[in-house]
């Protein structure tokens, strides 16, 4: 059942989004009043009757989740975190959309306190939302007892045509639905309006009918400016033990403005002075702009009840504590992203492992041996293939469903790489478990922006993209990686590793684990990767992003590679020197670790006095003009591929050490 309410009218508590809403909206000439004059009423029930947080600790564990996937209408949860006691203060509001706000455009993890995710891309909430979901269940289900459910909230999302219309909630509601998310809560604000209008000219989706056949419960039909429909849809909700929930909620978009209510008009411009104050007075809010009333402030004020809930579940987490130590310590050191004491043990017993056994294995290989190796001491991995776990070897021997185990830490994404990113971009959010997820690398495409979104939020989520090139050979070129590669390194806040070996997989793995900088894309190979012998010095310096593999005293020319295409270098550089010329070969695996090092370092790596430098990476060459310079040569792949087998391709695009050569002997002739 629903909480008690306080004494004040639930229109009026709803006003007041309205009034701070389309007051900042209108300050700052910019923005999109529609959605949060239309969702008001939904946001104060929920708000004000179930959603369990505290204001003063926005990190609180156990607190709800409340994704705004309509992420333009970022004024509504504004005013909400403004309302209900949050650090957001009312000079923020009235700096909406400004330079260095905590009020952007679009909420933004990392900058407002009590936002969740960054949102705005539709659909993408709502996937973020069933990462947390799962996150929710999954930490639950490890750590909960019987007689002590520590994890135990809900995940609450508010929801547009727009979101639905994007193909990505289709990918994440079907898996929702058969992964039996019951605590999660959608709230379609079905207004029939999108930015270029009356949505059925567009979208004429079944929408309950659809949500129905993904096995959800669906609500239909709820009065969106109802406050006791709301709340008997609420009740009726959460009430359910083995699906998720959608809610249909008719909703006026613009409610209340004289001239815009349920048009287009209303979306994406701010409605004016006059349209404003006209907007105030028919709704019946008789105060200045940015005025609340105190008794409307000390009504949504919720820091004593948050504080409260957070003191209850402090006492029951004290009793958990005394009676399952080890357990509480565990999920404590998960939550706060602390490595276990015994990892960097693990991790450097097994590379140095990995320099023994000198196996030469595809680098997907090597990257299985590194999970297997390092999952062990990880109970917060959670892995999960996009249908290609076979082919990505992202499962290793410790792996678990968490369709078919409570306690899993494996996910089978299905043919959904979009949904797939942007679900572990809400596992990551939640906190409680580092999530990795694999593709080919050319479908890294669908994924794209789900990355960009980690990107933003700083997320640590591990990319895992094999297949990296043509040498994968026969599928053909829809297959082949060709620009993928450079695209994911200009993406700012992301670390592009490419290793060449079994070693180097070992060490970017561990890389990726401890980065809590943004998201680690590993780019893994198909093709067997010959391994390639090192001092520990080498070793070393392969955290640099990139090092010296094998040098001459007299040096005439520099190779540069990376992945597979190092053994190739290796290989030229053999001829090379048994012609009398001075080679040396740079591997760099991490072209932004290696670009974060100091000049010196750069510098010895790469000295400037030694133009003659020759990039070999089978991809796109823009890229590597950085570092061989306009009068370098860049050995790469600027076509789309062919069907054929790897070794012939390599061959047939001049991945050889034969073509290295005369290019370099060309190059030094002139």
């Amino acid at each position: 059942m629903a909480k008690k309410t306080k004494n004040i009218s639930k229109k009026d508590l709803a006003n007041a989004i309205r009034a701070l809403s389309i007051d900042a909206i209108d300050k700052a000439n910019s923005g999109h009043p529609g959605m949060p004059l239309g969702m008001a009423d939904i946001a104060e029930v929920l708000w004000n009757d179930y959603f369990n947080h505290n204001p003063k600790n926005p990190n609180w564990i156990n607190r709800d989740r409340f994704i705004l996937s309509n992420g333009h209408g970022s004024m509504l949860l504004y005013s909400l975190l403004h309302l209900t006691g949050y650090d957001l203060s009312l000079e923020e509001i009235k700096n909406f959309r400004q330079l260095h706000s905590k009020t952007p455009g679009h909420p933004e993890s990392h900058l407002t306190d009590g936002v969740e995710t960054t949102t705005g891309p539709l659909g993408q909430g709502l996937a973020n939302a069933i990462g947390m979901a799962i996150s929710e269940k999954t930490l639950g289900s490890q750590y909960n007892k019987k007689e002590m459910s520590i994890i135990d909230h809900f995940t609450y999302v508010f929801a547009g045509d727009g979101c639905l219309m994007e193909g990505i909630s289709h990918e994440v509601c079907s898996l929702a639905g058969t992964l039996n998310l019951n605590k999660l809560i959608v709230f379609y604000d079905d207004n029939g309006i999108s930015i270029d209008g009356e949505v059925d000219g567009w979208f004429t989706d079944d929408t309950a009918k659809r949500f129905e056949s993904y096995n959800w419960n669906v609500i239909k039909d709820v009065n969106g400016h109802s406050p006791q429909e709301i709340m008997k849809s609420i009740d009726n909700a959460k009430n359910s033990k083995e699906k998720p929930t959608l809610i249909c909620c008719k909703t006026k978009i613009g409610f209340g403005s004289p001239n815009n209510e349920g048009k287009e008009s209303s979306h994406g411009a701010p409605l004016g002075k006059e349209e404003t104050n006209l907007t105030k007075e028919n709704i019946g809010w008789n105060h200045g702009s940015f005025k609340i009333p105190d008794q409307i402030y000390d009504s949504w004020n919720h820091i004593q009840e948050g504080e409260k809930l957070e003191n209850n579940w402090n006492i029951a987490f004290k009793k958990y504590k005394e009676k399952y130590p080890f357990e509480a310590e565990e999920l404590l050191r998960r939550i706060n992203s602390k490595m276990p004491e015994n990892w960097s043990e693990t991790a450097l017993a097994y590379i140095k492992l990995c320099n023994e056994k000198k196996e030469s294995i595809a680098t997907r290989k090597a990257s299985q041996n590194a999970i297997e190796a390092y999952a062990k001491v990880l109970p917060e991995f959670i892995g999960g293939s996009a249908d290609l776990a076979a082919s990505n070897l992202t499962m290793w021997s410790g792996s678990k469903e968490i369709k078919n185990t409570l306690n899993g830490n494996y996910i089978n994404y299905g043919v959904r790489e979009f949904g797939m990113s942007a679900i572990m971009n809400g596992i990551s959010s939640h906190k409680g478990f580092i999530p990795y997820g694999g593709t080919f690398l050319t479908f890294s495409d669908y994924s794209k922006n789900a990355i960009r979104m980690s990107a933003i939020m700083k997320l640590k989520n591990i990319f895992i993209f094999t297949h990296d090139s043509i040498g994968l050979g026969e599928d053909g070129p829809t297959h082949q990686a060709i620009e993928h590669i450079n695209a994911l390194r200009d993406m700012p806040n992301t670390t592009v590793i490419r290793p060449c070996d079994s070693l180097e997989t070992a060490i970017a793995w561990k890389y990726a684990i401890e980065n809590n900088k943004g998201p680690t894309c590993l780019i893994l190979s198909r093709q067997t990767c010959n391994f390639q012998n090192r001092t520990n010095e080498q070793i070393a310096l392969i955290n640099k992003g990139a090092y010296v593999l094998k040098d001459s005293n007299n040096l005439d020319i520099i190779l540069i590679a990376t992945g597979s295409e190092v053994g190739i270098a290796m290989e030229a550089a053999e001829i090379l020197e048994s012609k009398n010329i001075g080679v040396r070969v740079v591997s760099m695996p991490s072209t932004e670790i290696f670009d974060q090092q100091n000049k010196e370092y750069q510098e010895e790596i790469l000295p400037s006095n030694i133009l003659n430098r020759i990039s070999i990476e089978a991809g796109s060459t823009s890229y590597w003009y950085k570092y061989v310079g306009v009068n370098g040569k860049t050995i790469g792949v600027n076509t789309f591929g062919e069907s054929a087998p790897g070794g012939e391709l390599l061959k047939y695009f001049g991945f050889t050490p034969e073509n290295i050569v005369k290019h370099a002997e060309i190059m030094l002739k002139d």
